[in-house]
């Protein structure tokens, strides 16, 4: 036994070659095989029962033998023979929950305990008597079919509340396969639907869906080593992928992603027919049912979009769209009549599309939120697809990084949602809609997303049925999408290069309108550090002052002091530190008046990083003897809210002092800063840092992409300094786990950096400081001129 025992908790290499099905049949019959040896034969009126997982016959390594003692009330022998089961598994540390109970028992516990009652939905027998299960299998689905009214919105519930704490598998970077909305247990709980006689019986598509989640779940709890693990790790997609025969890690993500969606779709739509099904007035629903018209050929019918009586899909290329516009405005999912339908009979659109369905495609969009659950329902059956092929490329795509949180096709539709806010604010909203939908449509093929969404845009616009000068647009609204974003966070907003590039880049104040609402919507549907009060502010801020280009103003560059930083500058104190409130939450503005000296940028940002304060943005100006350095900074949010209060001006006055005169040493300090954070990128291989050289107009912007760490900006300003550079200002930007920093740059003698060797050695010696810190040597260890011979 206990060899067989070792197969059950992944010690043994019995199963190495052996994955899905065939594992999972494998090692249910190890543990049949154990477990009927410890039942013997106790004779009638006693069996074993396999409940949950073991019971769907779908253990994994490591899993838990959910196991129930089913008696007819013998009471001489069934403590010994329940001991004779349990202790030795408990022995060989095999996981047990375990029960004895007489069929009444059994059938009582399910009255108050839901997860009780669903593992006997799911309940098989291992060994013993056949009879007495089946009467108990019987008697507990009858309760749960007489008591669906009470039982079934509890477990829809329950089905909500595991969303609402572990989030999506088709959208997280390390999903639990089981727990999560879209998981294994999403499925149970549809069988419990159609247990309960309220739904049909999960569809061979919705098991596929299961089979690939069940399988990867598999190698999971393999590279586990048998302990509770149902969480697909970054580390170990590769370990996955090849196992189960994928190509890649990403082709796994996708499978995992579709399944997930898949799964998740069908529970909502199949939840919502039931659930209705449960109302006290449903009967009388059904008996007399009444459609409401709500465009042409579609009609509502009891609380779900249904084609009229004389719709004819075949003939209408245009229905599918029209249903889902109809289905959104009112609010109603399109019944699953209607879209099996459609997935038969409707045609694939002409080309180019007739003026109708562009139209309708557009109100879908332009319903905004509840036009996600509609695309989806097309996505579902295929119909999305075949209206868009390009679509395909991009389905189910994963992103792969912390800073999305949706695959690149939900991105693209919730941007287009988004994107429907701001269609009172533009002059062309059709045009805004259609570039929200499609800005990344190039991330399904290989290459740069913008170059390749260019190439798509440019063959499906006219396919779309729009003229030349709307095409044009479209394909700079793609173009251009990162545009504005990038500019007005990797870029000075105040240099009048930068404005004029963002202004000569749009072309017209039509276009810059546009990408204006795309990019808010665009930064929405990206993820919560996408878009904020500080960023919507740096950005209208850039979108206005381009506009001031398109009507001749003039915009001052570089901008005149203004009275109060000049009151700050003429101040009698040698150094001040104040902090003042920004509008944005949890930011502030960091004011530094101090002598002018080489090494103050650098020192001032050290200081910000010892404390916590994460940089935005900084700039430096100097008027006499004296600078001014000014810094937008946040404050690390924890628990929902920052640490501490306001920054202490008194604090950071006196960090600053004794890091110039040499009593602080910040790169000590940093550097065990940077050791803690150090392990936090778990599972994602950093991209080497770049230096990338601009120019831009007087001065040098010097570009560094470099993995984030606690202190990163102070290595990069004090690489700066210590070359004899300048900076002038500090534009910082974090994106996902990444940090993109633009300084603008001077040589001593105020002129720009031009020499190509100059910059080659400017670069190598950024690089050089971005090296992460060495670890700290362990007491007692030899050191390179003390080995032992």
């Amino acid at each position: 036994m206990t060899d067989r025992i070792a197969v059950l908790l992944g010690r043994s290499d019995e199963l190495d070659a052996t994955v899905g099905p065939a594992l999972r049949g494998a090692l249910m019959e190890v543990a049949d095989s154990v477990l009927r040896d410890l039942f013997g034969e106790p004779g009638a009126g006693v069996a074993l029962v396999a409940v949950g997982g073991y019971g769907r016959g779908e253990p994994a390594f490591g899993s838990d033998l959910d196991l129930v003692l089913v008696h007819n009330g013998r009471r001489d022998d069934i403590a010994r023979l329940a001991d004779a089961i349990w202790y030795p598994i408990w022995d060989a540390g095999v996981g047990l929950d375990h029960s004895v109970r007489t069929v009444e028992e059994a059938i009582a516990v399910t009255d108050g305990d839901l997860k009780a009652t669903l593992g006997l939905l799911d309940a098989r027998v291992v060994a013993g008597d056949h009879a007495l299960a089946a009467s108990l299998f019987s008697q507990v689905r009858a309760r749960w079919r007489a008591s669906a009214p009470r039982r079934l919105p509890e477990l829809a519930d329950m089905v909500a509340e595991r969303a609402r704490r572990h989030g999506e598998v088709a959208f997280l970077l390390e999903p639990d396969l089981k727990e999560a909305r879209g998981g294994l247990r999403d499925v149970h709980a549809l069988a419990a639907l159609a247990s309960a006689w309220v739904a049909e019986k999960p569809s061979e598509r919705v098991l596929a869906a299961y089979r690939v989640l069940l399988d990867a779940r598999g190698e999971v709890r393999r590279l586990a080593h048998g302990r509770e693990q149902n969480r697909l790790l970054l580390q170990d997609t590769a370990a996955v992928a090849t196992a189960l025969g994928y190509p890649d890690p990403p082709a796994l993500a996708r499978a995992t992603a579709d399944a997930g969606r898949t799964i998740s779709w069908t529970w909502d739509v199949t939840w919502y027919r039931a659930s209705a099904g449960l109302r006290p007035s449903s009967r009388w629903l059904r008996s007399r049912p009444v459609r409401r018209p709500l465009d042409e050929g579609v009609v509502e019918q009891n609380r779900e979009v249904q084609l009229a009586g004389d719709a004819d899909p075949a003939s209408d290329p245009t229905l599918t769209l029209r249903v889902a516009a109809a289905a959104a405005r009112a609010g109603v999912p399109i019944g699953r009549f209607a879209l099996d339908r459609l997935a038969r009979e409707a045609p694939p659109m002409p080309t180019p599309w007739p003026a109708a369905a562009r139209d309708a495609l557009v109100a879908l969009l332009a319903t905004g939120a509840p036009a996600v659950a509609a695309m989806e329902a097309l996505d579902q059956v295929g119909l999305l697809v075949r209206l868009l092929p390009e679509w395909e490329r991009v389905r189910s795509r994963p992103q792969r990084n912390p800073y999305h949180r949706f695959t690149v096709d939900r991105h693209l539709i919730e941007t287009a949602a988004g994107a429907a806010a701001a269609t009172r604010e533009v002059d062309r909203p059709d045009l805004l809609l259609l570039g929200a939908l499609l800005h990344d449509i190039g991330k399904g093929w290989p290459g740069d997303h913008t170059e390749a969404g260019i190439a798509v845009v440019t063959d499906l616009a006219p396919r779309l049925g729009l003229p030349p000068a709307d095409t044009d647009i479209l394909v700079t609204m793609v173009r251009h999408h990162l545009l504005l974003a990038e500019a007005a966070t990797r870029r000075d907003i105040d240099d009048l290069t930068t404005i004029e590039a963002v202004a000569r880049a749009a072309g017209s104040p039509r276009v810059l309108s546009l990408l204006h609402a795309l990019t808010e919507a665009d930064s929405l549907a990206t993820g919560p550090t996408a878009w904020s009060p500080w960023k919507a502010r740096l950005v209208g801020e850039l979108v206005s002052r381009a506009m001031a280009v398109y009507r001749g103003e003039q915009v001052p560059y570089p901008p005149a002091l203004s009275e109060r930083q000049q009151a700050l500058l003429a101040g009698a104190d040698e150094y001040t530190v104040a902090v003042n409130p920004l509008p944005d939450d949890g930011m502030f503005e960091i004011v530094v008046v101090a002598p002018d000296r080489p090494g103050l940028l650098a020192a001032t940002t050290g200081v910000l990083a010892l404390n916590r304060l994460d940089v935005r943005r900084a700039s430096a100006r100097s008027s006499g003897r004296r600078a001014l350095l000014q810094a937008a900074v946040s404050m690390p949010v924890a628990g929902g809210g920052p640490y501490g209060q306001t920054p202490s001006p008194a604090i950071l006055r006196g960090d600053l002092l004794r890091a110039l005169d040499g009593t602080l040493d910040l790169e000590a300090r940093i550097t065990a800063r940077e050791r803690a954070y150090a392990g936090t990128r778990r599972g994602l291989a950093p991209a080497p840092p770049r230096v990338i050289f601009e120019d831009s107009g007087s001065d040098t912007v010097v570009e560094i992409r470099a993995p984030d760490r606690a202190g990163v900006l102070f290595s990069m300003v004090r690489a700066l300094s210590t070359a004899g550079l300048g900076v002038r200002t500090a534009i910082v930007a974090t994106i996902g786990l990444d940090v993109v920093n633009a300084f603008y740059v001077r040589e001593a003698d105020g002129g720009a950096l031009v020499a190509a060797q100059r910059r080659e050695q400017l670069a190598d010696a950024v690089l050089a400081a971005l090296q992460p810190p060495p670890e700290p040597r362990r007491a007692g260890a030899a050191t390179d001129d003390h080995r032992e011979a």
